[in-house]
């Protein structure tokens, strides 16, 4: 990822990600986080204020340092203990088997090429009573709205640095070797339709079987 990623693509995000209905979903999906929590592409570190106090550290980690200065301030600010790293997430993960009590990620899964084998890793280091939070944009259950979004999804890769917006997120988690135990779809209110096609849920490892 180059110049644009790093310096006007999260200027882009903020402008989408910072409005009251987008914080309020945040703290409703951050809610059940507790223990050792591993955040997996924090971008400029929206989430950090919300981490409730049932956490007991979270380690964060995005393949890109944007806005440094922004997300020193917000680590800083946050309820609970922080450590940002940049990492790359797609592939295997500096952490042991099992390690995890919560993993988070929000809109984070759509522009990872191989999300089945980011997804996996999710599933090894996340403990066997560990869960799995997500927030993620995705494919519509309207015909017409997700062929729109076939349509102008080349557009938005561009744009949106990768950004896959017609993923059925449901699904390629389930494909993935985790288990939803929970999941609300909707739609998020002033953003744009192709965009606001929510997926809000909690997995947990198959493994618990």
């Amino acid at each position: 990822m180059g110049f644009y990623s790093r310096l006007i693509f999260p200027h882009i995000m903020e402008s989408l990600s910072a409005g009251q209905h987008v914080q309020e979903q945040r703290r409703l999906t951050l809610a059940a986080a507790r223990g050792q929590v591993l955040e997996i592409g924090f971008g400029t570190g929206l989430n950090f204020a919300h981490y409730p106090a049932s956490v007991v550290h979270v380690t964060a980690i995005d393949r890109e340092r944007m806005q440094p200065r922004k997300v020193q301030g917000r680590v800083a600010a946050a309820p609970v203990p922080i450590k940002a790293v940049c990492l790359d997430a797609s592939g295997r993960l500096p952490f042991e088997d099992n390690y995890f009590d919560t993993v988070v990620t929000t809109w984070t899964l759509c522009p990872i090429a191989d999300v089945g084998a980011a997804l996996a890793e999710i599933g090894r280091v996340l403990k066997r009573n560990g869960f799995y939070l997500f927030l993620e944009h995705g494919r519509s259950e309207d015909t017409r709205l997700a062929r729109r979004q076939d349509l102008l999804s080349p557009v938005v890769r561009v744009i949106g640095s990768g950004c896959r917006m017609n993923r059925k997120i449901d699904q390629v988690i389930s494909s993935a070797g985790l288990e939803i135990v929970a999941l609300d779809r909707f739609r998020m209110p002033d953003t744009p339709r192709i965009l606001g096609e929510i997926y809000r849920g909690v997995a947990r490892s198959l493994s618990l079987r």
